[in-house]
Formats: C-alpha cells, structure tokens, sequence
C-alpha cells in the first residue's frame, strides 16, 4: 500500500512517527525505556508522500489548492489530519490528483474538522468511487468493509486490540500485548504501564497512562458525541481492556 499523509499540528507528527517507529518517537518512560516498541515494524517504506501543512493561514482561504504542493505522488491512501477547514474542503481535488483510492479524515478537533464539512468532503469523495472514513476519534477506527481503509486497519492501526493475561491467584496483569494500536501510539503505552499492575485497579491505570501519554484529542465537547474527543478516547482504550480481559 502506498500511504499519503497531509498534516497540520502535533497529532499529525504523532501518528507519522508512530507509521515510522523511529526510535526517538516514544519517549514516555523516559530513562526507564526498555525499547518494547523495537520488534514492531517500521511502515515507513509504504509512505510516498509526507507534507506538512501551514497554520499560519487565515481564517478563510480563498484559494486552497494554493497551499497543496505540485507533483503530487500517485498513492493508495490519503490520511488528511488536522488540516485548516478551507484545506480540507480540498481534500477530494487532492486525492484525484493523486488517484487514491481512499482517505481517512481522522477527527480529533472539531473545530478543524466540523461534522457537516467531514460529511460534505466524505459524500464528494464516494461520488467519485473513493473509500472515507472520518473517525472521531481517530482511535475509533474499525473494519468497516472498506478494502483499503481495512487493509490500514489490519496493519495494526485504529481501535486497539490487545492480547492480555492475568495472574487470578496475585490478582496481576502477567502479559499485554498490543495487537493492534492506536495510530497515535498510546495503546503501547497503556500496555507498558498495565503489565504487573493490580487487576482491580485497571481503570485507574488505564486513565493516568492515556492522560500521561498524553492523548492529544480535544478537550473542547463535541456536539456530535456529547461528550470531549479526549474522554471518547479513554472510553476506547478502556473497552479495548475490558474485553481482552473478557
């Protein structure tokens, strides 16, 4: 698969260094790293094309495909996060130049990406026989029938999935594997931090681990869920345990 990413922001960074695995991505633990990340692959091969938007645009751009680069490579996937509103709205003239046959707009900000323009977007890329997928929160992303989107999915990206075992006589987590990780990184994270912990405590550890990471979704309540983006996450991330401990 040959994956394009159009990115605004800290979350874009996150997850293309989360794609790439670089060793300088995951700094969470700090001087207590055991490098756990070091057998999972590296997706960085896949990625013909990395493109770091502008935020110093102004509230409205009359001409988005001004700031679109020229040259656009031919690829299979488009992921679009973060971008500023007008940019997005030319998500669809982006993805014919490039011939993907797919885009995720994952959204972790509303107020980059509101509903009725993700809808919009979305419709126009359908009506021109292109898979899209808005995920809100990009962690909520699942199969979904989508051949490209679900073969991102099966590359280990999107809602996580773990592996885990537990210890009934010391009441601890023995093994937490992640199968498959949230495309920020923070599954792996909330695994580390799991494994020889108290059973009983798990939602306790599961929020301080997804706070500390940190998630970077909004904070601002979004309409649509009725909730923040930020605690929609937790409640992913949570349910992912439950039922690998299930």
């Amino acid at each position: 698969m040959r994956l394009s990413v159009f990115y605004s922001g800290e979350f874009g960074k996150k997850v293309v260094g989360n794609l790439v695995n670089s060793d300088s991505f995951c700094v969470s633990c700090g001087e207590l790293c055991d490098h756990c990340r070091e057998p999972r692959a590296s997706f960085a091969p896949m990625i013909v094309g990395l493109f770091e938007l502008r935020t110093d645009l102004p509230d409205f751009v009359e001409e988005p495909t001004e700031y679109i680069p020229d040259n656009l490579p031919l690829c299979d996937l488009i992921i679009a996060i973060d971008l500023h509103p007008d940019l997005l709205s030319a998500v669809p003239d982006i993805a014919a130049m490039s011939g993907a046959k797919a885009v995720i707009i994952p959204v972790d900000d509303s107020r980059l990406a509101p509903a009725g323009l993700t809808e919009q977007v979305k419709n126009k890329l359908e009506s021109q026989a292109i898979e899209c997928e808005c995920p809100k929160p990009f962690c909520s992303l699942n199969i979904s029938g989508k051949t490209i989107i679900d073969d991102f999915v099966r590359m280990g990206f999107g809602r996580p999935l773990l592996k885990i075992e537990t210890d009934p006589v010391n009441g601890l987590f023995t093994h937490v594997e992640v199968l498959r990780d949230a495309p920020c990184g923070a599954t792996w994270f909330v695994a580390k931090k799991l494994k020889w912990s108290d059973v009983k405590d798990y939602k306790e550890t599961i929020s301080g681990a997804h706070h500390s990471y940190p998630c970077t979704a909004s904070m601002e309540k979004d309409a649509q869920i009725g909730d923040t983006i930020l605690h929609e996450a937790g409640y992913i991330i949570r349910k992912s345990v439950e039922e690998a401990m299930e």
